[in-house]
């Protein structure tokens, strides 16, 4: 597995080693071993996470305030523009986002830690992503801060207008959302 960095530090991209032949391929999605020695970080998840998405829909940007969750993040058929924002106030990148590509093709993943805000838009034709997360989902402390906050500024490349849902569209901006210290 290559690891690398991210204009955020505490956010990364994960490369797995792929080993294909004329049959096909196999790589480990996930080694809590190797995770742990590649990056230092020590984490346990809890919860799988599987959605399907058509193209041009966009969730997020999403976060638990209480029962915060680091996701492991990964596109298993179709490519997402993936994001995260850091919302910890006390974070020299408060504010900030990073965002990669994921695909089926590129077999990235992306490591979110708790104290980001995550979403992601779809960039074919559809696409299934999957996640695993550090705690249990909490809907009493789910939030959302609107996807074109201009105070974020995210570059969505945006292939037409968004599909949201009733939440996304609702969602708060960075300066009057919850956020962690």
């Amino acid at each position: 597995m290559q690891i690398h960095t991210t204009a955020i530090a505490d956010v990364l991209i994960l490369e797995p080693k792929v080993f294909g032949d004329e049959r096909g391929f196999f790589y480990e999605s996930f080694n809590q071993q190797r995770f742990s020695e590649a990056t230092g970080i020590e984490v346990n998840f809890v919860q799988d996470n599987h959605s399907k998405s058509a193209k041009n829909v966009l969730r997020g940007l999403h976060y638990q305030i209480e029962q915060a969750q680091g996701k492991l993040v990964r596109v298993v058929a179709g490519e997402v523009f993936d994001v995260a924002v850091d919302i910890r106030r006390s974070s020299p990148t408060f504010g900030r986002w990073v965002g990669t590509y994921l695909s089926a093709e590129n077999r990235r993943q992306m490591w979110i830690p708790e104290g980001f805000a995550h979403g992601f838009v779809v960039t074919s034709e559809s696409a299934e992503f999957l996640y695993k997360t550090t705690d249990y989902w909490a809907p009493q402390f789910e939030r959302c801060i609107l996807w074109n906050d201009p105070a974020i500024g995210i570059d969505w490349a945006l292939q037409g207008t968004p599909m949201l849902s009733g939440k996304d569209q609702a969602g708060s901006s960075l300066a009057n959302a919850e956020v962690f210290v």
